[in-house]
């Protein structure tokens, strides 16, 4: 998702920023990772309301003015984004999932929580600071040490959320 790491310094700010979204865009976020170069996340918009597109842009502007205002750089971008006033942080697109049941929402929980093991981040999803997964063990639906030690089965994780 990002194009610059982002989990230290600004990059603190999606998790900051994103309830400021209001009134005029709210939604409930239900799981999220932070990582250096992407972040994954499960959205509970109001009903009858499916427009990720119009928060995903705002949470992307607002981080970015941030980000470069703390100094920060971006990548060059193609001669079209520059015409069109897209900057170099974020990707210009996103992959947007329907969750279907309850079933499928723990699939992609895991899916999120486990991202920092399965790019070598952590050593557990606890371990990983810019998560939601500490809320979730204070809540009750994860112990502290799942996904951690040896043994973690990615394959089978990615493969039940679709990877």
């Amino acid at each position: 998702m990002f194009r610059s790491s982002a989990v230290t310094g600004r990059g603190r700010c999606c998790f900051a920023c994103s309830p400021n979204v209001g009134p005029r865009w709210p939604f409930t976020i239900d799981a999220i990772v932070l990582l250096p170069d992407h972040l994954h996340t499960i959205w509970t918009l109001p009903e009858s309301d499916a427009n990720y597109s119009r928060r995903w842009g705002w949470l992307k502007k607002e981080f970015t003015k941030g980000w470069l205002a703390d100094g920060n750089s971006e990548q060059q971008g193609s001669a079209g984004r520059v015409r069109k006033r897209y900057r170099g942080v974020f990707q210009p697109r996103f992959w947007e999932h329907l969750i279907r049941d309850e079933d499928d929402f723990i699939r992609h929980a895991d899916y999120i929580h486990f991202n920092p093991v399965k790019h070598g981040y952590a050593k557990s999803a606890w371990d990983w600071e810019w998560s939601s997964f500490r809320q979730q063990v204070a809540k009750g639906w994860y112990p502290q040490d799942w996904a951690a030690g040896e043994g973690n089965d990615y394959a089978d994780i990615a493969e039940q959320a679709g990877e």
